[in-house]
C-alpha cells in the first residue's frame, strides 16, 4: 500500500519539477530581456527589465474589465525578473533626490497618472510584492493615450539639455518620468 502511494508521490513530484524547469527556461522567449541605456551630464542610467507583448489583451484597465494589469495594482514594470535602474551618479528622480546605485523599479498604474517607485530590494522574482518599507523614492506622473498601439512593452529615454525622460509605453498608454542632475 506504500509504495504505490510513494510512486505516485514522486511522479508527481517529477512532473512539477519539470514543468517548472520547463517554464523558467521557455518564458524569456516569451518575453524577452532588454535595456535601456542613457547617458545625461555623465550620469549614466541603466534599466534592465522583460518586454511582455500585448498578444491581443486588455493591459491596463479595471480588473473588472480583465485587464492585464488593473488600475491600482502593483506592476513590476515588465515581466519576469524584478526591473532594475541603475544610476552611476546621484540623480533627482521626478523631482526626488536619489543616491548612486541599483534599485528595483515598479508601479502602480492608475487611469491618469502612475505610482513609481524605486526601492533598495534586490534579487527578487518580479511578480512577488517588493518589502514597501524598502522604498527608496515614489513618485507621481501623468499617463498619457497614444494614438498608435504598442504591441510589446518598451522602456526608453528622450534626453535634452535639461535631463531625460524615461518613457514606458505599452498598448495606448505613455508614461514618462522627468530625470535631472
Amino acid at each position: 500500500m506504500k509504495r504505490p502511494v510513494l510512486l505516485a508521490i514522486g511522479l508527481l513530484i517529477i512532473v512539477l519539477v519539470g514543468y517548472l524547469a520547463y517554464a523558467m527556461l521557455t518564458t524569456k522567449s516569451h518575453s524577452p530581456f532588454a535595456e535601456a541605456k542613457a547617458n545625461f551630464k555623465g550620469t549614466e542610467i541603466d534599466v534592465a527589465y522583460c518586454q511582455p507583448y500585448k498578444k491581443g489583451r486588455v493591459i491596463f484597465g479595471e480588473e473588472s474589465d480583465g485587464a492585464l494589469q488593473p488600475y491600482g495594482k502593483y506592476w513590476r514594470l515588465g515581466a519576469n525578473e524584478a526591473t532594475q535602474i541603475t544610476f552611476s551618479s546621484d540623480v533627482v528622480f521626478a523631482g526626488d533626490q536619489v543616491k548612486e546605485g541599483t534599485y528595483r523599479m515598479y508601479a502602480v498604474p492608475g487611469k491618469d497618472q502612475w505610482e513609481v517607485s524605486l526601492n533598495s530590494e534586490l534579487g527578487k522574482w518580479g511578480a512577488f510584492e517588493p518589502n514597501y518599507s524598502l522604498d527608496v523614492v515614489k513618485v507621481k506622473v501623468p499617463a498619457q493615450k497614444t494614438e498608435d498601439t504598442a504591441e510589446q512593452f518598451v522602456i526608453t529615454f528622450d534626453t535634452d539639455s535639461i535631463g531625460t525622460l524615461m518613457n514606458f509605453v505599452w498598448d495606448r498608454t505613455k508614461v514618462s518620468v522627468p530625470i535631472t542632475k
